[in-house]
């Protein structure tokens, strides 16, 4: 089938996207419909009522967006993870066909719902309605073969052996481990969505990854040896990577306001390669004393720095911060552009939590990293950063469990500054230029978008049923 004709037989069919209602969700999903509507499809990305406003200020031409209710008004929160997901779980199923069932009679009845991977029960809903699941997985192939060699008993916690040997895995410590191997602790929700990912992994019709061949391909060739999956990432704005979709600038969508000219502004005035940008993303937190040993440390490395520490975080800085930094050597922020951060010319090194949508934008970017991880997913991202990709150094905690500003110091010099500095900076490049090639036109996830598409039109055209 020619292009032309490919692209318009895909424009017949309609699919739902719906994300997890995060921004660490939201934002892949929506870069992955600007990617699936390039192609020819007709996209809507389902927002919920909780955070509908701010999905609706998206703008993402191609892509249209549509409301559900999930048991939230506007800006309405639950008490806390566990409440909010027992809400969302016993509301959305019936509101997303409700949905469904509007577009049943139009010109452009829905075909497939792309859900993300952590509610899996909704492909019961695609069944049910008659039209196809894939799942999309927000995270690494590493970090959920890792929740599925726990389901599987291949990873017991407390560890038995000091390091884990695994299929296709560099050696990995306890600290290497996603959290949620060491059980929920408070975040029962949290843990249950996790290991949930696989419960009927061998029913969805296809299985898309939020990473690109190359990046994971010990893993990833693993993977494909039990599951067809398919890695279409890295899921960042086309304007940072190939560049062929001409309105692709920037994600479109932030639950947090960015002090984006104040940025900018201040990064134009300095160096190339001069600056530490500092964030540890839109939800982990920091107990008062690691939020000073950070402050501290970053003065005693006597590098400008760029620190993104949300509104709900300030009242943790030191108190006499402000007075013992100038905004020429620094400056806090409460939210920022962070993809026109990476990429501006004076950033030398990002100090990240590892959330795997920041690690991926550094990676994209050529941006080497100080390496914090939290919780969840974070470690393991972590331990690729920094001994399968070489791109960063990781930062180690005392016997209190903190990183010191001793520490923080070292880590930044040593990425700033140091000989192995300079040697992350071109393993970055290269990582940053695999990562242009998978989604650029012939590129691996650009063919398994294309593959995507080109079964689901062939499936709609042949009259395929959904089983």
């Amino acid at each position: 089938m020619e292009k032309e004709e490919q692209f318009r037989a895909a424009s017949q069919n309609h699919v739902l996207v719906f994300p997890y209602p995060v921004q660490g969700h939201i934002n892949p999903m929506l870069q992955l419909s600007k990617r699936l509507a390039s192609k020819g499809l007709r996209v809507t990305l389902v927002a919920t009522s909780s955070i509908a406003k701010a999905m609706k200020a998206s703008h993402a031409s191609s892509v249209h967006i549509e409301t559900i209710f999930d048991g939230f008004e506007e800006g309405e929160k639950a008490s806390d993870p566990n409440a909010f997901d027992e809400t969302f779980k016993a509301t959305v199923p019936k509101s997303l066909v409700e949905l469904i069932e509007k577009h049943a009679g139009s010109p452009y009845p829905v075909k497939c719902l792309i859900y993300d991977s952590v509610t899996p029960w909704l492909f019961d809903v695609a069944r049910r309605s008659g039209i196809y699941g894939a799942s999309f997985f927000t995270q690494s192939c590493a970090v959920t073969g890792l929740y599925y060699h726990k389901i599987q008993g291949a990873l017991r916690v407390p560890l038995e052996e000091s390091v884990v040997s695994l299929p296709s895995y560099p050696e990995l410590e306890s600290n290497d481990l996603p959290s949620y191997v060491n059980g929920a602790g408070s975040y029962q929700a949290i843990y249950d969505m996790a290991f949930s990912q696989f419960s009927n992994v061998d029913e969805v019709d296809w299985l898309l990854w939020n990473t690109f061949n190359e990046l994971e391909d010990e893993v990833v060739n693993w993977m494909k040896s039990k599951w067809p999956i398919m890695p279409i990432g890295p899921t960042i704005p086309s304007m940072f990577l190939d560049r062929r979709l001409e309105d692709d600038k920037d994600y479109g969508l932030s639950l947090f306001k960015p002090n984006s000219d104040a940025c900018m502004k201040w990064l134009d005035s300095k160096e190339a390669r001069s600056v530490v940008y500092v964030s540890f993303g839109s939800q982990a937190a920091l107990e008062e004393d690691q939020m000073a040993e950070v402050a501290w440390g970053l003065r005693r490395s006597n590098s400008n720095f760029l620190w993104v520490v949300r509104e709900s975080e300030a009242k943790k800085l030191p108190a006499n911060f402000a007075e013992e930094i100038t905004e020429e050597k620094g400056v806090v922020v409460t939210w920022s552009p962070q993809l026109e951060v990476l990429a501006h010319k004076s950033v030398g090194c990002f100090m990240t939590h590892c959330g795997w949508n920041s690690t991926l934008e550094a990676l994209s970017l050529g941006v080497p990293m100080v390496a914090m991880p939290q919780w969840t997913d974070q470690p393991t991202n972590a331990k690729f950063v920094t001994d399968v990709w070489r791109v960063g150094v990781r930062v180690k905690v005392d016997q209190n469990g903190i990183v010191t500003q001793e520490e923080i110091e070292k880590c930044i010099r040593e990425v700033m500054e140091g000989e192995t500095g300079k040697e992350m900076r071109m393993n970055s490049e290269k990582w940053k230029e695999l990562a242009r090639i998978a989604v650029d036109e012939g590129g691996s996830s650009d063919k398994n978008i294309e593959e995507f598409v080109s079964k689901l039109v062939c499936n709609s055209i042949n009259g395929t049923k959904v089983q």
